[in-house]
């Protein structure tokens, strides 16, 4: 599934079932299933060589993610999920389809929980400590797109020893997992607009490379103390 963007084509990275294990509810389903594609990440993309180097001298990068419609045994296809080192943030957008972005603060002590409904041209933020799982509970692919800083390296250990995020999205709703000592109980909110930072939904976010002073939150969040608790 190679993608054109701009001047390249790109080859995604690919998420097969079994990248997953540590992390699929339905373990009963798991041991049965194949090992196939489940989603597919187009990373670290520019329109142009210029692009490029203003995406490079602001130290960003520029991703495209493609999660088709699935099940993962009961529960709806997801990604892996990860957190980020404590100061730094992210910012998607929806591209296509309809995404629900779990957001969970830790990963010591889980002190908030978060399930946010997006759509096209809605653009989530992910705050710092917040550990994210992306979910496809819909008929239709979703993709999304997102800037992030290249300053870091996305942590998956967590999610992953405690078998997944706080909360599985399943055809039964939703499923506390159990291996997590203490949760809170999950608050559901939609999309939000972020006129403190210019960004609005409808405006697509990789123009957002022409002012890339709007993206200074992704690598100095300590910055922007003032900003973070009007996210959620």
């Amino acid at each position: 599934m190679k993608m054109r963007f701009g001047e390249k084509i790109y080859t995604p990275d690919v998420r097969m079932l079994y990248d997953m294990k540590e992390v699929v509810f339905d373990e009963k389903w798991f041991k049965n299933a194949d090992n196939v594609p489940l989603y597919y990440m187009y990373r670290d993309l520019a329109l142009n060589e210029e692009d490029r180097r203003v995406i490079i001298e602001n130290d960003l990068r520029y991703d495209v993610t493609a999660i088709p419609p699935g099940m993962l045994g009961r529960e709806y296809l997801k990604t892996a999920g990860h957190y980020h080192p404590s100061r730094y943030t992210e910012i998607y957008e929806v591209l296509a389809g309809r995404a629900h972005y779990l957001l969970q603060k830790g990963p010591e002590k889980i002190m908030d929980v978060v399930l946010v409904e997006a759509e096209k041209g809605d653009k989530v933020i992910i705050p710092p400590n917040y550990g994210h799982i992306t979910i496809n509970p819909f008929e239709e692919e979703i993709k999304m797109a997102n800037w992030v800083s290249r300053r870091f390296s996305s942590i998956y250990e967590p999610i992953r020893e405690m078998r997944g995020g706080t909360y599985y999205e399943t055809s039964d709703g939703l499923i506390r997992n159990k291996n997590y000592k203490s949760v809170p109980g999950i608050r559901c909110e939609k999309a939000k607009e972020y006129p403190e930072l210019g960004i609005f939904k409808g405006e697509g976010m990789y123009d957002l490379i022409k002012s890339p002073e709007k993206l200074r939150f992704l690598n100095y969040p300590e910055d922007y103390k003032w900003f973070w608790p009007r996210i959620l």
